[in-house]
């Protein structure tokens, strides 16, 4: 259901705020560690101290001071985040905390303004069974509030999910190198190969958003289930074998999408809708400094 504009208009304010505070107090500093700019350019000159490396030391300003100077160099950002957005119908699924694509909303902000306070900028793709919606790159608080709102008032035209086409118009669009975040719950086929694809170009972070309950069904008795992408309804005893089923058959889905994750080799960020996104985010940046202090 489509929010009103005063619905809209409050919430994108209540995940401002909060996206804020947490890059101010906690995740800024990790976003800017991990996420590298394109290089170091020249700032200015220095007196030269003891400890300094003597490889930054400026010759001539030295032999034209008299003493010796170094060299300042800053790094240089300008980098472009790209959210790819899965807003499939199970993207409204959320039995615990909210919604899948409240909780994609809620981390793509954290995101977009980490990388505005790092002078970089954000671009949105959403995505269903193909691309819905582009909101090409560009920086500041209101193209990221933009953003965060896109997300909020957006009602699919399609049901379905095809994360391919997302990545390969990514491809033509994304001349430079940048960072991808794709959020998705990653329950579809396909994706392998583009994924493969996408990473050779750019720093690829998959972002995988499930719910308890679509892993085990309460022992509720009889429940009508609807599947959010085909609309098929289906009546399911929770208590007997169908449960059970349900449930082998959402681990084997789950440990092969794990697998197929692990297997592109790839730094993943794994959510649940009943479970804070913040811890979610911490760790994924913490095994990624790791990665990259070993790499």
């Amino acid at each position: 259901m489509a929010l009103t504009t005063a619905e809209l208009f409050k919430k994108a304010k209540k995940i401002e705020i909060t996206a804020r505070r947490l890059v101010d107090e906690q995740l800024g500093g990790q976003y800017n560690s991990v996420f590298k700019g394109r290089g170091l350019i020249f700032a200015d000159v220095r007196p030269y101290y003891a400890g300094d490396d003597i490889r930054a030391i400026d010759w001539n300003i030295t032999a034209r001071m008299n003493a010796p100077h170094v060299k300042q160099f800053i790094e240089e950002r300008d980098r472009t985040v790209n959210l790819v957005i899965d807003m499939s119908a199970s993207g409204y699924f959320g039995s615990r905390g909210g919604a899948k694509r409240e909780i994609a909303a809620e981390l793509a902000a954290v995101v977009a303004f980490s990388a505005i306070k790092n002078n970089d900028r954000v671009g949105l793709l959403i995505v269903t069974d193909k691309v819905e919606r582009f909101v090409p790159p560009k920086k500041g608080r209101r193209h990221v509030l933009r953003v965060i709102g896109e997300i909020l008032a957006f009602v699919p035209q399609s049901r379905g999910t095809n994360l391919s086409a997302a990545l390969d118009l990514l491809g033509k669009i994304a001349r430079r190198r940048s960072v991808v975040f794709l959020v998705s719950d990653f329950l579809a086929d396909g994706w392998e190969r583009p994924m493969q694809i996408c990473r050779q170009r750019h720093e690829l972070v998959p972002v995988v958003v499930v719910d308890p309950l679509e892993q085990e069904l309460p022992a509720v008795g009889l429940l009508l289930v609807e599947d959010l992408e085909t609309g098929q309804l289906v009546e399911v005893d929770t208590s007997g074998y169908a449960a059970r089923r349900f449930a082998a058959n959402a681990k084997a889905a789950a440990t092969l999408r794990d697998l197929t994750l692990r297997r592109l080799n790839l730094d993943v960020v794994s959510l649940r809708t009943d479970e804070s996104y913040v811890d979610a985010l911490i760790a994924f940046f913490k095994v990624r400094a790791k990665r990259m202090a070993h790499g």
